[in-house]
């Protein structure tokens, strides 16, 4: 089974996604440290280079695949992907399941002006501390989406490519 985590820019709220998802980073009662937030792989580190690129961050603990995209505003990048997995699947008899689960709608607005300010502007010093604090805010939303997500990844759905848009996490 191959996890792909997307959202705009692919380099915090998927990071945070994919760490919880291997355990690199746990949930508690508690909320994420500044420092657990910002030694997360790839969290605020990637750049406008990397938009579209997906993005490999480890194998979990059923011997899963998870991955990151950062899509930008394009609603056709996911989409396509399917596409082209249901496309290997039926002309090459690419067997994987792959669950794409959109980790946007987990992002508060704190997080989105920080990532504007660190990523868009490259203003480090006020975007870095709103990010944190963003993250904070939202670590139990995105540890639960991403429990939801095993948890249809582990279901005996026949579907081959499932598309998760995760409202529900707003």
């Amino acid at each position: 089974m191959i996890y792909i985590y997307n959202d705009y820019g692919g380099t915090h709220t998927t990071s945070l996604a994919a760490a919880y998802h291997l355990k690199q980073i746990t949930q508690s009662e508690r909320k994420l440290t500044t420092e657990e937030i910002l030694n997360v792989k790839f969290f605020n580190k990637l750049t406008k280079n990397d938009f579209g690129k997906i993005i490999f961050h480890g194998i979990d603990e059923n011997g899963d695949a998870v991955y990151t995209i950062g899509r930008k505003s394009s609603k056709l990048v996911v989409p396509a992907l399917r596409d082209l997995s249901l496309l290997l699947e039926s002309k090459h008899h690419f067997e994987e399941k792959i669950i794409f689960s959109n980790t946007s709608p987990t992002v508060p607005i704190l997080m989105s002006i920080g990532g504007f300010f660190s990523r868009g502007l490259m203003i480090d010093f006020i975007g870095v501390p709103l990010l944190v604090m963003g993250a904070k805010q939202c670590c139990d939303n995105i540890f639960r989406l991403v429990e939801n997500t095993k948890q249809i990844g582990k279901s005996s759905n026949e579907e081959q490519v499932i598309i998760l848009e995760n409202e529900v996490y707003k």
